[in-house]
Parts: C-alpha cells; sequence; structure tokens
C-alpha cells in the first residue's frame, strides 16, 4: 500500500498545508479517510478506474469541506462515500444549491451511505467510535498483507488501541501542542498519540490534523514529532505531500 497525505492540518488552511485528507492506494482501489481542502488533489494521484472510496470519520467542516470540490472530477467509476448516521442527509445539504452544484449536475456518479457492521466491501475495513464532541469514526484497513488505523478528532480512548493493535501504520491526530490538555474539547497532545502508539502495538505512529492555531509554524510540528519519539521511538509527523510505503 501507499499512503498518500494531501492534508495534514486540522480547522483551517495554513502555509503549512490544507485540512485533512489521507488517500491509500492498494493496488486494487483508492481508499481516501476524510474529505477537508486537501480533497481537490485526489486527481493528481487517481489515474486509472479502480473502484474509489471515501471514509468520512465525522462533519465538522475541516473533514467535509473539500467536498465542494466534486465538480472538478471526471472519473468513470464514481466515487463510493460512507461516514456514520447522518451522511446521507449532510451530502443532500452540503452538495446542493446554494452551497454547491447538485450532485445530479456532477460530472461522476456519487453513492452515499451509512456505514454499518452489515456493509460489504472488497477489502477488509473495520470502523469504532472515538471520543470526540460528535460522533466521530476511526477506521482499520487491512488490504495486501498490511493494515493501518485512521483515528483523527479524538481524545484518549479504548477504541484507539483496539483499530491500531498491531498495525503498520498508525496515523492519529496531534491537534493539541505537547503537554496541553483540553477535555472539554477533546483531542490529542502528541505524548498521548505515542502512548496510544505504545499500548496498540502499532509499528508506526504518523501525526495529522495539527491544529492552525496551535501550529503556526513548522518549528511547532517538529516539536509535536520531538516530544511523541521520546514515549514512541518510531514516529513521524506527517506534511502534504508526503508518501508512505506500507
Amino acid at each position: 500500500m501507499k499512503i498518500y497525505f494531501l492534508g495534514t492540518m486540522g480547522w483551517f488552511d495554513t502555509k503549512l498545508g490544507n485540512t485533512l485528507c489521507v488517500l491509500v492506494d492498494t493496488g486494487k482501489e483508492y481508499i481516501i479517510f476524510d474529505a477537508g481542502t486537501g480533497f481537490s488533489k485526489i486527481d493528481n494521484y487517481i489515474k486509472d478506474r479502480r473502484p474509489i472510496y471515501l471514509f468520512l470519520s465525522h462533519f465538522h467542516l475541516d473533514h467535509i469541506i473539500g467536498l465542494h470540490t466534486l465538480n472538478k472530477f471526471s472519473f468513470p467509476q464514481g466515487i463510493n462515500v460512507f461516514g456514520p448516521k447522518g451522511v446521507k442527509k449532510m451530502f443532500s445539504l452540503m452538495i446542493n444549491a446554494p452551497y454547491s452544484k447538485p450532485v445530479n449536475k456532477l460530472k461522476l456518479g456519487i453513492k452515499v451511505s451509512e456505514i454499518s457492521h452489515k456493509s460489504k466491501f472488497p477489502f477488509n475495513i473495520k470502523y469504532k467510535e472515538l471520543l470526540h464532541t460528535t460522533v466521530c469514526y476511526g477506521y482499520r484497513l487491512a488490504a495486501g498483507g498490511s493494515s493501518i488505523a485512521f483515528c483523527t478528532d479524538t481524545g484518549p480512548c479504548k477504541s484507539i488501541n483496539s483499530l491500531g493493535a498491531n498495525t503498520d501504520v498508525l496515523i492519529t491526530e496531534s491537534s493539541l501542542p505537547p503537554g496541553i490538555v483540553d477535555r472539554g474539547w477533546p483531542h490529542l497532545n502528541p505524548e498521548q498519540a505515542a502512548r496510544a502508539a505504545k499500548t496498540s502495538k502499532a509499528k508506526k505512529l504518523v501525526l495529522v490534523h495539527f491544529d492552525a492555531g496551535d501550529y503556526p509554524k513548522e518549528i511547532d510540528i517538529g516539536s509535536a514529532e520531538k516530544s511523541a519519539r521520546k514515549i514512541f521511538k518510531n514516529t513521524i509527523a506527517a506534511r502534504d505531500g508526503d508518501c508512505l510505503d506500507v
């Protein structure tokens, strides 16, 4: 698998990057996690007719605002969209007048479904609810003998450990700066993310979703990476445009 980090920031775009979007090329399909502003770049990576799946964690704007760029794409295979309960309602509201071009006017087919344990996929994917201010799902993908977990917008919780257990790569957020805890708005700092990786016995930790207000400079992201490495050595902080082979 190849993992492309198209957006690594949280809340809003800065000179450091776009809001969250991660694309995974399994060799058989394209799997996208979240549709922040980085979503607008997917046509730089999707070059053939393999199936495309988009998994949304939740509906905060920095994770779905990139959907308004759907009108630039013309993938003949369309996109299969999955998310928590309410994803169909959200989609019909947002991808519609007056906010965006309506779904029936797009150049590609879109199928939107609420994910459930009855959902069928040609690959192995699991999901669990994370700890956030609204319903938010983390995902675990296994394909081609490799596994990754994607857990963003969450405070420390057992679901991260479960989804990340023995994965090749645990991708999780680092919204808060080192040492800062905010229980009223559940997110992780780099140390908490590193402890989750250590507890889950993941092989590698990748930090994403750096809160734009708390990470205004590259040095701040570097500081988060250093703080996490003190607890979990095999940690990297992803930047927009990074690619990781798994």
